[in-house]
């Protein structure tokens, strides 16, 4: 089933929520919705299945037009946050819900429903525990259950509202990997609505990045990643170092003194430019006099102080506050810290401190120019 969404937009009061959206699925694909709160992601998810009607816009299945079809007409399945299983019901009951609802011309015999239930507890590693109730269970069992529900009348489009939103990390970790090799066994169209970055990342065949009600940029993990299409994509995809400065003829100037080739800025002229920085993309090194100097004795890295070390398993994060911003304690905020983060083991060989000094020297910087930065 494939879902073609064409020039969509909803309002809700003065709040605008979704602003001439247009995405095509393909059929068997897993796409995540990401964005932050309040982004529209929700409220497109709702528009496809039929819970909310949009203001503007055609939604198609396959080709056929299905805007002003009822909810329960669509064929959708759902998957919530909060599981909505029924609590008076045992597992089994749960997932054979769907199926005993059905009008009595569609509905399967009791045998039938039986035998398709168990093959889904089985297929979801549940079957086990069929006769216990969902105050029984886990948050993760009562998750793959409420999947297990809406795979039972063989939806073709399934839908999932941030659904492990209300996991600790491990289990949401342990439930990404099955649900994504549970895609692959079955290739139903799937759409998952996320603010986890590393969930889109690690289970989308496609990630729809959404800001403010608009497509920012879609496409597979790796392209999203490699090649942010936007400021806003840039930082909401990870952590990030923001350095402001202007560019010229493909270098670029940064206000601390520092200067950066950058094919970015290939045809700038005296452009405002924003380099973006991973803190994976910095070195760092002791600092001594002179030594963030290049040949020219132009400035080839930042002095900055090193004020909190985190070192947790093989990595340590470090958090620098640059010695323009150093002067005074009233300067420092928590956009002028700087973070890098290093190999634990590197960390230790150094010898680092806090409260020493420090350069850091970036190996990759993402840059925008003003017209495109937004910022």
């Amino acid at each position: 089933m494939s879902i073609e969404i064409r020039n969509v937009s909803k309002q809700f009061g003065d709040f605008q929520a979704l602003r001439d959206v247009n995405l095509d699925i393909k059929s068997g694909e897993l796409i995540a919705l990401l964005g932050p709160s309040g982004c529209g992601k929700t409220t497109l998810l709702r528009i496809i299945a039929g819970l909310e009607t949009a203001d503007v816009g055609t939604i198609s299945f396959s080709g056929e037009d299905t805007t002003d079809v009822h909810v329960r007409d669509r064929n959708v399945g759902f998957v919530f946050q909060h599981y909505a299983l029924f609590r008076h019901m045992t597992v089994f009951d749960n997932v054979a819900f769907g199926l005993r609802v059905k009008p009595r011309k569609e509905r399967p015999s009791e045998a039938q429903i039986k035998e398709k239930v168990m093959n889904l507890l089985k297929l979801v590693q549940l079957d086990w525990i069929a006769d216990r109730y969902p105050s029984q269970l886990s948050g993760g069992q009562r998750q793959r259950i409420a999947l297990a529900r809406a795979l039972a009348v063989e939806p073709k489009v399934l839908l999932l509202d941030e659904p492990f939103g209300a996991l600790d990390a491990k289990v949401r970790k342990e439930l990404r990997r099955w649900l994504r090799r549970l895609h692959d066994e079955l290739h139903v169209t799937s759409i998952f609505v996320t603010h986890d970055q590393e969930e889109a990342l690690e289970v989308a065949d496609r990630v729809v990045v959404i800001n403010k009600g608009k497509i920012e940029q879609e496409g597979t993990p790796q392209q999203v990643w490699d090649n942010p299409a936007s400021p806003f994509v840039y930082g909401f995809l990870g952590d990030v170092n923001l350095f402001k400065g202007r560019a010229s003829d493909g270098r670029v100037y940064l206000d601390d003194g520092m200067q950066l080739d950058s094919v970015d800025a290939a045809n700038a002229n005296e452009a405002k430019a924003f380099a973006f920085v991973r803190p994976h993309d910095l070195d760092v090194e002791r600092y001594s006099p002179g030594q963030a100097l290049d040949a020219q004795g132009r400035p080839r890295g930042i002095v900055a102080q090193l004020s909190r070390a985190i070192v947790v398993g093989p990595i340590a994060r470090l958090e620098l506050i640059p010695e323009s911003d150093n002067q005074s304690a009233d300067n420092t905020t928590s956009e002028s810290i700087i973070e890098a983060q290093i190999p634990a083991q590197q960390f230790r060989d150094q010898g680092l401190r806090e409260g020493e000094m420090l350069v850091v020297t970036p190996r990759h910087a993402k840059v925008f120019l003003d017209q495109a930065a937004g910022i």
